[in-house]
């Protein structure tokens, strides 16, 4: 595994939250996964085999949509090793039936379907279609992730994921620093950079867009509430130990007084970036060297490449 990781993330504390985050999907990664599922349209390949990788946190309604709209693909679902696999489908369940009987039905034949669901990581060229949505902002190693993404996907085959970028709570870094607290949040990355390590891991074409989704609030009750959905302040600077009441009370009174937008009725306002990312798979090229090696499958696939030429 690569030591590369972004520098504002702690282990420990990224480990901790995987640990114990919610198996249910916030309102947020729900809506950006609805505008992912509305990029497909551009997309003619129907895949045999896809993965929705983080599917708990990632998007259960939108992977009911996903299976309606690819019917006869088998799916990998791999489930983090501290949730049970039964839970988390009987959370998506759950989340469907709330829809429409329609959508429990298809969701409920899809994994009584048996060989159709893996809860297990797809092997090399397992899958045409990965599917990550808000995951990698969280990723210790990111390019590691990415090189593994790369892997599982076959030749031809694509990647679609989404992420926050570096304006995110952009307001609340701000009041954080006018204040002179400990930041709020860990860093996130740059689209720019993200189709770099795309490059870099073997993918082409990548294709990078954002959007600025800004949410406005009654209550700092509510805003705190939602944070805490969306995850946890991973950077190693964070404030040490746990905070009393009085902090917390504190930190309410902030909000209002610096979130608090006239535009808005005196909602306060918090903004986040959502980058979303798409690259092809291509056929393997081989790298000129004194000494050069391929492996079989490499072999086989640009055998096959040549005389389809």
């Amino acid at each position: 595994m690569s030591t590369q990781r972004p520098p504002t993330i702690d282990p420990k504390a990224a480990a901790h939250w995987q640990r114990i985050a919610p198996a249910s999907t916030p309102w947020l990664h729900e809506e950006v996964a609805s505008r992912m599922v509305e990029r497909l349209q551009w997309i003619n390949l129907q895949p045999k085999a896809w993965t929705h990788w983080g599917a708990v946190r990632g998007g259960q309604l939108t992977h009911v949509a996903l299976i309606a709209k690819y019917p006869d693909s088998d799916c990998f679902m791999p489930i983090a090793g501290e949730l049970i696999a039964d839970a988390a489908i009987k959370n998506i369940v759950n989340t469907a039936s709330s829809s429409s009987k329609w959508q429990l039905s298809k969701l409920s034949n899809f994994f009584k379907s048996g060989p159709k669901v893996n809860y297990t990581t797809p092997t090399d060229g397992a899958v045409d279609m990965l599917w990550a949505n808000m995951h990698l902002h969280n990723a210790l190693d990111p390019q590691a992730l990415i090189a593994q993404w790369h892997k599982a996907i076959a030749t031809d085959g694509f990647l679609m994921f989404s992420c926050l970028g570096p304006d995110t709570l952009r307001e609340l870094r701000g009041m954080y620093e006018k204040l002179g607290w400990p930041v709020p949040s860990h860093q996130f990355t740059d689209m720019h950079d993200w189709g770099d390590m795309l490059i870099q891991a073997g993918f082409a074409e990548p294709v990078m867009d954002m959007e600025r989704i800004v949410l406005t609030y009654e209550t700092p009750q509510k805003l705190l509430q939602d944070l805490r959905e969306l995850g946890r302040n991973l950077h190693p600077d964070r404030f040490p130990a746990l905070r009393g009441k009085a902090w917390k009370a504190k930190l309410e009174a902030a909000l209002v007084d610096h979130l608090a937008d006239p535009a808005e009725g005196g909602r306060l306002k918090l903004t986040f970036e959502v980058i979303y990312g798409h690259a092809m798979k291509p056929k393997p090229r081989v790298k000129l060297s004194e000494h050069s090696a391929v492996s079989l499958r490499d072999m086989r696939e640009m055998l096959q490449g040549t005389r389809g030429r």
